[in-house]
């Protein structure tokens, strides 16, 4: 019986140069079970084989499409739901293999990915228990660019970072407009950090910046509704983010679904960024800056874009994006 399943995306930009060491890797090591899918949709196929293999973890291997397709199947396929799983399946770890790695980061996997597939092996000869942690995914519903069902009809996609406002503008920015330079992922986040501080200075659009952004509605259960021009709206279970900043509102469980939410002004944005820098995030209050934890969490506005791990959707004003906490889910964190 293998102890690791391994799901790779041979299509995933990482994997171009990665996936010849993978499999080799793979070939010296019998406790590890290897499937490639030929594309996203195959994802539900390869979780019904991985089941059978009965394996003590999985380890998604490919981009952040590759990441949430894997989750949503996990979520909602119905493939653990066998004996010996009590209806949840094994413990998740994902390899550092993309531009951001939020959620490889947030378990610990950073640097070479072959290093942190070793690590893995390491831990499931052991005791891995004390290495396994809770994570809630974000339900997301509502919206454009939704995905069909077994049954075609629409049902929600999860996920475990939710960027809005001028977060996604400046994501698509990094995405369409810097990455292609050939920059380092450093040199390229850095980059864009700084356009995006110019864009909330100046104030209005321009082709060399991030888009103009538009007004948004967000409503929060149990909390009320936030309304105007938002530079900043992230919706995360993750407890580590970029820039080593802790994520946290204080006084919940970790990996539960929480929201931030920062106005378009300079003073609040770099309080927020300096309290993130200093681990304090959510531990004092900061003017414009929202820290909030709900059950649904409803966004609106006039065709903004919404990414969530990495995949693009649009809220609009008739057709609202609904966020909803999922029960957790367990996840492997590689780091000591």
């Amino acid at each position: 019986m293998a102890s690791v399943a391994l799901l790779s995306n041979p299509k995933s930009t990482g994997n171009r140069s990665l996936l010849p060491r993978v499999r080799a890797f793979c070939a010296e090591h019998e406790d590890i079970f290897h499937y490639e899918v030929e594309e996203i949709s195959q994802i539900g196929q390869a979780l019904r084989q991985i089941a059978r293999v009965r394996p003590k973890v999985i380890v998604i291997n490919g981009g952040d499409g590759t990441v949430q397709a894997a989750l949503t199947e996990l979520h909602q396929g119905g493939h653990f739901d066998g004996p010996g799983y009590d209806g949840a399946p094994p413990p998740v770890a994902v390899l550092p293999n993309g531009k951001t790695n939020l959620i490889a980061h947030d378990l610990g996997a950073a640097g070479d990915p072959i290093e942190a597939l070793e690590r893995v092996l390491a831990l499931v000869r052991g005791d891995m228990v004390p290495h396994i942690v809770s994570r809630e995914l974000i339900a997301l519903s509502g919206g454009k660019a939704r995905l069909p069902g077994a049954d075609g009809k629409e049902r929600p996609v999860l996920g475990m970072f939710l960027g809005g406002a001028g977060l996604a503008d400046t994501i698509l920015y990094c995405r369409h407009k810097i990455y292609p330079l050939g920059l380092p992922n450093w040199a390229a986040h850095f980059v864009t950090f700084i356009m995006g501080m110019i864009s909330v200075i100046v104030g209005r659009s321009s082709r060399l910046l991030p888009a103009k952004w538009a007004p948004l509605k967000v409503s929060v259960t149990k909390s009320g509704e936030m309304s105007g021009r938002f530079a900043f709206v992230m919706v995360t279970t993750l407890e580590k983010l970029l820039l080593n900043g802790n994520f946290a509102v204080a006084g919940q469980r970790p990996g539960a679904m929480q929201l931030l939410v920062i106005e378009r002004n300079l003073l609040s944005i770099l309080g927020a960024l300096f309290a993130a820098l200093r681990g304090r995030l959510g531990l004092r209050r900061i003017r414009g800056v929202h820290l909030e934890r709900g059950d649904e969490i409803r966004i609106e506005g006039h065709q903004s874009n919404i990414i969530l791990d990495g995949e693009m959707f649009e809220a609009e004003n008739e057709r609202p994006i609904v966020l909803r906490p999922t029960a957790p889910m367990p996840f492997l964190r590689l780091a000591a």
